[in-house]
């Protein structure tokens, strides 16, 4: 998932409520339905969505494809505000303590957003089973089915699946690093020419790095482990500090987003930018945004995949309509568009086995990654995504420990 901010905006001006006496369901009455009644009641009503909405294809994709797809298909008006991460989670807490029907139907969540929604039991419930779609997901995939270490359990629904990449460009850097154990000497040899932001990608990349500097990446499988946390973030601060001179503005200022650094390197003022989604570079090079030289790759041994989801509010005013709009969403035409590299470039979630022929052609024909490295020969650097905690004290620790030193 593109999580590279936490923005929340107001929502009242945006979002429609219930009509007035409308009897709402408990989330056990409306799991209990049947496919027929989840449509009958979910068509000509109103989905307010919250995503991050950083990225103008993604928001493209959305609002002119999506939209008025739900709408010709459900008579469903759908609503989109940005709102993503702890203040989300908040937003969804405090209502919940209120009392209130939530003004949010739908959310873009996974990782520690996932997991925080959980422990204040701000989701519907195990809905993805209802859907007529989730049996053409690929849930036997471990990066697709589980979720930082948890187990989806059908509380969230998939709805893409990426692997961290380092992009550079080709006509600029001859021999990028092939390693993280070759990146500091890289570093030091090319001054200012690489920097890491703070917002998630960037935590990526640095949970990517000290599973690397471990030698071991299962390690960190399984619970939070304070002991294996305490070692490689040490041995990992220790890398990035004695590099830190080099860094971009001499590692005095770091990138707070993601926008940020893409500028940077378009510019090129930096060596090296970053994406947590595989195929970025293509769309990014279509949108001119990127040169025309520059590439993605995965260092050895490897950087982390993961999926990201869509979740139902538990106090959702629309569950229903929700639902109609995911299963819309991971439908094999609403896959195929979202994977096209001049959409979006979201890798699927769909078992492409379980697609007729001609649906499997169609995605065998997407003209991706031009610029990106296949999708086979990344797999296996593919490294699962730890429990969320690490991602909670690498963003704490790289304040205290990187940025403020």
């Amino acid at each position: 998932m593109k999580k590279t901010s936490f923005l929340f905006l107001p929502l009242l001006t945006l979002l429609t409520a219930c009509g007035a006496g409308e009897q709402a369901k408990t989330p056990e009455q409306t799991l209990a339905q049947t496919w027929p009644q989840i449509e009958a009641a979910g068509k000509s009503q109103p989905v307010s969505m919250l995503m991050w909405m950083g990225d103008p294809l993604i928001n493209a994709y959305m609002s002119t494809y999506v939209k008025p797809e739900v709408k010709r298909r459900y008579g469903i008006e759908l609503q989109l505000a940005a709102g993503q991460g702890a203040q989300l989670v908040q937003t969804l807490a405090a209502e919940q303590q209120a009392g209130q029907p939530s003004e949010a139907d739908l959310v873009w969540i996974n990782g520690e957003t996932f997991y925080q929604l959980r422990q204040v039991n701000a989701l519907l419930g195990p809905f993805v089973e209802k859907l007529p779609n989730a049996r053409l997901l690929d849930l036997e995939n471990p990066f697709i089915n589980t979720d930082f270490q948890q187990p989806v359990a059908g509380m969230e629904a998939p709805w893409g699946n990426v692997q961290f990449n380092f992009i550079y460009d080709s006509a600029r850097v001859a021999a990028p690093p092939k390693s993280f154990a070759e990146l500091p000497a890289f570093v030091r040899a090319h001054p200012g020419q690489f920097t890491i932001p703070n917002e998630f990608t960037g935590m990526t990349l640095l949970k990517s790095w000290m599973m690397a500097l471990s030698g071991d990446p299962k390690q960190f499988q399984g619970k939070f482990d304070e002991a294996v946390y305490a070692k490689w973030s040490g041995e990992l601060w220790k890398t990035i500090n004695a590099s830190k001179p080099y860094f971009w503005k001499q590692g005095k200022t770091f990138p707070e987003q993601l926008a940020p650094l893409h500028q940077l390197f378009a510019n090129g003022e930096v060596a090296f930018t970053f994406s947590n989604n595989d195929a970025e570079v293509d769309n990014k090079i279509n949108q001119k945004v990127f040169p025309a030289t520059a590439r993605a790759y995965v260092p050895a041994p490897g950087t982390i995949q993961n999926s990201h989801y869509l979740g139902i509010v538990r106090g959702a005013q629309h569950p229903e309509a929700a639902m109609l709009v995911i299963n819309f969403l991971i439908s094999p035409e609403a896959q195929l568009k979202k994977m096209d590299p001049d959409v979006w470039g979201d890798h699927t979630v769909l078992n492409l086995a379980a697609l007729t022929p001609a649906q499997r052609q169609q995605f065998q024909q997407l003209p991706s990654r031009r610029y990106a490295p296949k999708r086979e020969n990344i797999q296996g650097l593919a490294l699962m995504e730890p429990d969320p905690e690490y991602m909670t004290r690498l963003f704490k620790d790289f304040r205290t420990q990187v940025m403020e030193k």
